[in-house]
């Protein structure tokens, strides 16, 4: 094959995205024939290529796969080996190495998506603020309708812009749900706060149209033909 660069390399071997290929080569977690990798390095494919110390499969031998996963609150959302209660060693995928895409933080709980194909997690990382994500919301306070109003219109959280439109329900006093097309630092949280309510739990049930339903919270399973070819469809 032609040179290509080893943070490509490692997306199309189904090890991780290019940002954490970087990250890890920087990290000095990488080798390439022995010898620490570089950002920026090119490979061929007949190197001897490891990963905190495991070999890195050929691209052309790995089957892509695509899984939904509720996390349970306490979960970090890491790749991280090192990190206590990564999301990797909780979903404990047994035939090879998968990844996140995006993240909830660790007091949420609800549908992540994982996988081995880094071209659907660019592609997704690329669409951000084109896809809908949908959450099931619970705060401290009753809420008013100059609340909703404020939530669905967009809030100042403290970036340098309002959120954009948010699409909002009431499901009670103190529930809602809420879906949004961004994904900024702890936004749901932030939004809520920016209007005076601080949340109980935040569960995430819907990525794009991907719905958590009926998953047992630490529990996965793989997205159907169906889902897959449309989540595909949608990044094109």
């Amino acid at each position: 094959m032609e040179p290509t660069r080893l943070n490509k390399y490692l997306v199309d071997a189904g090890v991780c995205s290019r940002r954490e290929a970087d990250r890890l080569m920087e990290e000095g977690r990488i080798t390439v024939d022995g010898r620490r990798a570089v950002l920026g390095q090119k490979v061929t494919g007949n190197e001897k290529i490891f990963v905190d110390r495991k070999p890195v499969k050929k691209p052309e031998s790995i089957e892509r796969v695509y899984i939904a996963y509720h996390k349970p609150v306490g979960i970090i959302c890491t790749s991280d080996p090192k990190a206590k209660d990564n999301i990797i060693e909780a979903v404990n995928y047994p035939d090879g190495r998968i990844f996140h895409i995006g993240r909830l933080d660790v007091a949420s709980s609800g549908l992540i998506l994982l996988t081995n194909d880094g071209d659907i997690v660019n592609a997704i990382l690329r669409a951000e603020g084109q896809h809908e994500k949908e959450y099931i919301v619970k705060v401290d306070k009753d809420i008013t309708d100059e609340m909703v109003t404020s939530l669905r219109n967009g809030v100042h959280i403290g970036d340098d812009r309002p959120t954009l439109p948010a699409k909002i329900m009431k499901m009670g006093a103190r529930m809602f749900s809420i879906t949004i097309v961004e994904g900024r630092n702890r936004q749901i949280r932030r939004m809520c706060e920016a209007v005076g309510l601080n949340v109980e739990s935040l569960k995430r049930i819907r990525v794009m149209g991907i719905k958590l339903d009926d998953i047992p919270p630490g529990k996965w399973r793989f997205l159907t033909e169906q889902e897959t070819s449309a989540l595909k469809a949608a990044l094109v």
